[in-house]
């Protein structure tokens, strides 16, 4: 097992990309504390999924936009599980809207989500990386973040955030031999793509853009986050690694 007794967090996993990947760490030795905002149902299911893999899990509830809700999750990965290796800062959602429409309160929500939450969680992660010399800390963007997108100039600026931030966690905690590398995904078969996926019009524009001609599965983009996560990436560090069918070329 490449993670065989690594304690990890995952946020925003009680569904799509976040349950997968917390899966896919179980099935590779991993404990898990599976964090979720309001799909407690979910979360809980996850839970016992792992448990059934013979893995230890926790569901927290837990809004990554707050410090105190993130020095939570830490806590439970230290508490409940016994330590902490790995952090994957994945939480997200999106409120769309063209530039000339959007209200602050739309850029505000977005912004806090996936970029402010994947500063505030790692910092609350530090100390415990810190003290035991070792960590690794995995944060998803998305093509938007690298190439843009109509209608979500809130999303696409997060997301190139998320890219330049992982960059300065990388050299400033370095150090202390933890490594900080970034996820782009493109087109995920998930709740928060369905409408993409599902309307025919919209489905041919985003089959144009990936190289590949289909869209993602889990089986897709968990083996990139196994390996950033395992000891065989121990030596690779402010990376950005694109598992997006060749979408971001384009």
């Amino acid at each position: 097992m490449r993670l065989k007794d690594k304690k990890a967090i995952v946020t925003g996993s009680s569904r799509g990309v976040g349950a997968s990947v917390a899966l896919a760490f179980a099935r590779q030795g991993a404990d898990v504390v599976v964090n979720y905002s309001s799909s407690e149902g979910p979360a809980l299911e996850l839970v016992e999924e792992i448990k059934a893999l013979g893995r230890n899990a926790v569901a927290v509830k837990a809004d990554v936009a707050r410090a105190e809700d993130c020095q939570a999750l830490v806590e439970a990965a230290t508490g409940e599980l016994g330590g902490l290796d790995i952090v994957v800062n994945n939480a997200g959602f999106t409120r769309p809207g063209m530039l000339h429409k959007m209200d602050e309160d739309s850029w505000q929500a977005v912004l806090d989500i996936h970029l402010k939450a994947v500063w505030l969680m790692s910092k609350a992660a530090h100390p415990v990386m810190k003290e035991q010399a070792s960590g690794k800390i995995i944060n998803v963007t998305s093509v938007a973040g690298v190439v843009g997108t109509v209608g979500q100039v809130n999303y696409s600026a997060a997301k190139g955030g998320v890219i330049s931030l992982s960059k300065s966690i990388a050299r400033e905690m370095a150090r202390f031999n933890v490594c900080c590398n970034v996820i782009s995904l493109g087109i995920v078969a998930t709740d928060m793509t369905e409408k993409i996926r599902s309307d025919e019009k919209l489905k041919e524009i985003y089959m144009n853009r990936i190289l590949l001609k289909r869209f993602a599965e889990a089986d897709d983009i968990t083996p990139a986050f196994v390996f950033l996560a395992s000891d065989e990436a121990d030596y690779v560090t402010g990376q950005l690694i694109c598992v997006d069918g060749g979408y971001g070329m384009i």
